[in-house]
């Protein structure tokens, strides 16, 4: 479930300007603010069912978008790649004995982060 929420809401980071203002809203109260149904329908003066039904059509709406761009899914393989070259960029500068040629190689591993972040 917990990550079944993260995924609506990176999704929702993409592609949420496609939803109307409502179903944004709605979804943002439900996965980021972690609000309930309940408090969602109250907020909107609707039925729980209401919320319930908006935030599906919401969900497919990101979901579909995601099938089709696949660009949440390309920018997580990205940010774990990036994460990896730079566990890998720290386990060379930490087996450089010669302290002239650690210095050099630490610049450019930094500007190497740099361009990955």
């Amino acid at each position: 479930m917990f990550e079944k929420n993260l995924n609506i809401s990176l999704l929702l980071d993409f592609y949420g300007d496609i939803l109307s203002e409502r179903q944004k809203d709605m979804l943002d109260l439900y996965y980021n603010d972690d609000l309930s149904l309940a408090e969602i329908a109250e907020n909107y003066n609707i039925s729980r069912q209401g919320v319930r039904s908006v935030l599906k059509k919401g969900e497919n709406i990101l979901t579909e978008m995601e099938e089709k761009l696949h660009l949440a899914s390309r920018f997580s393989s990205v940010q774990e790649k990036s994460s990896k070259i730079a566990s890998e960029l720290e386990l060379i500068i930490n087996s450089i004995d010669d302290k002239q040629i650690s210095i050099k190689i630490t610049s450019l591993i930094e500007k190497i982060k740099e361009l990955a972040d």
